[in-house]
């Protein structure tokens, strides 16, 4: 790989904006599109495994595309309504094309022998492990190429082409290992090294498909059965969607598309979801703050739970309990902050030196070394998802009692500790205030279920320490002003108190809370958008500026509807929503003063608080009008 390094940013760039890929997804792994109609991300056998097209990282780390022969940009891009099949519309000199993708999804295929892979119930459903590109010259002349150069193990290996049987139409990458890789199309296949080409003239009415597999699972044989499994993916798509309840609002399609880029984030054999899709893109343009998320937070699984059981998808927030409730019931090990979608413990986190990354910013980073850290919000997480997950079933499991058990002993032990924080600061341990509001919340909520099991006894011992603990934060994690404070030895703000008023701890109508609220809204954002913190204030362990944090944003907006700020939460969600790319994702991060996102993209939890404060807005909003009417009479 060739050193690609950029001292500064000047405007131009052989990167697309993060904001710019389109997301595919069949629930066992996931695509990245670039405008360009390049598939420039994608890892196989599944999301957290070794990429074969990696360009997003490195222009020379394999790419896929389809497209125009003489047009890299397109005229429109959209996904099919309700659905992840993802649309561009391409105006060329001569004519007019449009390409369809997808990852298809089939009926289940494990009639004859079970899945080696699915622990949780089998749907009507299974991946097909094909992706699927269509194209069709719906006016004029359009000449079109396709160019397919996978690189194996995040390009560190090239593959090697050959033909599969007696036409062009069918060729194998192979690269030595478990993975390799089958093109199947009615365009005629030729090789140029590493990359598997062909073009072609369309004319008005003229079809093309190409469809890559990596099965035992057949790819489409022509065009009218590849056709035919694009429209069964989108009416899988279409039918799951069907199974939420939305409100009828102007934001609804916000919601959608998020419950959407939730459920493609999912891992289906487990039902874990993963942080987001990618890993390494730059938090701060060109530097250090580079992290891979394609693993599962035990800090989602509250947002998650909730917002899947709010918008009625009660099957998927069953599955990513026992997800979270298995990696977490292991004997006596000690809870850890985050898992491997399969369930795996050990991520170790390695630099990959031989990728250039994301415009130059170094080092790429492959697992997450976070995941030994010592976070104090992981039991309050738990307990909180085990809360919800009864409230929504009128159920406790019984086999996961032991382990509440556990985890709240856990968070008695440890809560007046140090920690790194929901952050995961790479800096010295602190007594963080969220830390503590969660081993709060742990103690609250155990004490609830237990009360729920007729436990009076673990009941009131529980309940009077997370008396303990609320007498705590409020004596040391306040300052002066009446405002809680990012960790007990300073007055920085932080925005992850914004959860106090969310969780519970007190009631909105609190004075310290409204004080909290309204001064991360004036002294912590920057044009109007929520920091983490302020990086000059904080011990993080590592240099430079990052961004606005688009779930800090969200979370304002639902805190501010919850003290009675609803016009400042209705302001601040709509400026959000207009800073969603043009599909409508997410990365984890805004720029305030130029709207570009920055860092892994899509982000699950920035959808996540997406959903939350949408659903205070309108919530908010039909409360006004309902005030409004009482007076009209």
């Amino acid at each position: 790989m060739r050193s690609f390094v950029l001292d500064s940013y000047d405007g131009q760039s052989p990167f697309p904006p993060i904001a710019d890929y389109g997301f595919l997804s069949d629930c066992e792994t996931v695509a990245l599109v670039a405008p360009s109609g390049a598939i420039e991300w994608m890892c196989l056998p599944r999301s957290d495994a070794g990429s074969v097209f990696g360009a997003l990282l490195d222009r020379d780390a394999g790419l896929f595309k389809l497209a125009p022969a003489d047009v890299d940009v397109p005229a429109g891009r959209r996904y099919l309504p309700g659905t992840n099949v993802l649309e561009t519309t391409w105006m060329t000199r001569m004519g007019w094309l449009i390409v369809r993708d997808c990852l298809c999804i089939g009926p289940w295929h494990h009639e004859d022998e079970r899945s080696g892979t699915h622990r949780r119930s089998p749907t009507d459903h299974d991946a097909d492990h094909v992706l699927l590109r269509t194209a069709k010259c719906v006016q004029g002349i359009v000449e079109l190429n396709l160019d397919c150069e996978p690189v194996f193990d995040y390009g560190r290996v090239a593959a090697e082409w050959d033909y599969a049987g007696d036409s062009y139409n069918e060729a194998v990458a192979r690269a030595g290992g478990d993975v390799q890789l089958k093109l199947t199309t009615d365009l005629r296949v030729g090789f140029e090294g590493r990359r598997a080409r062909a073009r072609t003239t369309l004319r008005e009415g003229d079809t093309a498909f190409v469809a890559l597999s990596w099965s035992e699972h057949p790819a489409p044989r022509d065009y009218a059965e590849a056709y035919d499994r694009m429209e069964r993916t989108s009416d899988y798509w279409r039918e799951w969607l069907n199974r939420g309840s939305f409100p009828d609002h102007p934001w609804r399609q916000y919601l959608q598309r998020s419950a959407l880029t939730l459920k493609g984030l999912t891992y289906a054999p487990t039902g874990a979801m993963l942080a987001a899709a990618t890993t390494s893109l730059p938090e701060t343009p060109h530097g250090e703050r580079n992290w891979d998320y394609r693993y599962s937070w035990i800090r989602d699984s509250t947002f998650m739970l909730w917002g899947l059981y709010t918008l009625g998808f009660d099957w998927e927030a069953n599955d990513f309990f026992y997800f979270v409730a298995d990696a977490v019931a292991g004997g006596e090990d000690e809870i850890q902050i985050m898992y491997g979608i399969g369930g795996e413990k050990q991520l170790v986190e390695e630099e990959l030196d031989h990728l250039s990354g994301y415009e130059g910013a170094r080092p790429v980073r492959v697992g997450n070394g976070a995941w030994n850290q010592r976070q104090h919000d992981v039991w309050g997480a738990v307990l909180d998802s085990v809360y919800l997950h009864t409230k929504s079933r009128d159920m406790l499991p019984e086999r996961v009692w032991p382990m509440l058990e556990r985890l709240v002993g856990e968070a008695i032990d440890n809560w007046q500790k140090p920690d790194r924080g929901i952050w995961e600061v790479r800096g010295d341990e602190k007594h963080f205030t969220s830390s503590k509001l969660m081993c709060w919340v742990a103690l609250d909520r155990g004490a609830r279920l237990a009360r729920l099991r007729d436990d009076y006894e673990h009941a009131e011992q529980w309940q009077g320490v997370a008396r303990e603990i609320h007498d705590d934060i409020c004596l040391n994690g306040v300052d002066d002003r009446g405002v809680f404070t990012q960790h007990y030895d300073t007055t920085a703000l932080d925005a992850s108190v914004l959860l106090m008023p969310l969780t519970r701890f007190l009631p909105p109508t609190d004075t310290r809370i409204r004080n909290t609220v309204l001064a991360i809204a004036d002294e912590l954002t920057e044009e109007g958008l929520v920091l983490r913190y302020r990086v000059e204030e904080t011990d993080d362990g590592l240099s430079g500026e990052e961004g606005t944090f688009a779930i800090c944003s969200f979370w304002l907006v639902s805190a501010l509807a919850e003290i009675g700020e609803h016009r400042r939460a209705r302001e601040l969600c709509e400026k959000m929503l207009s800073y969603a790319s043009p599909l409508q994702l997410y990365a984890e991060e805004i720029d305030a003063r130029t709207g570009r996102h920055l860092g892994n993209f899509p982000q699950a939890f920035t959808h996540l608080a997406q959903i939350n404060a949408i659903m205070h807005v309108i919530r908010a909003d039909q409360l006004e009008d309902t005030r409004q009417f009482s007076r009209a009479r």
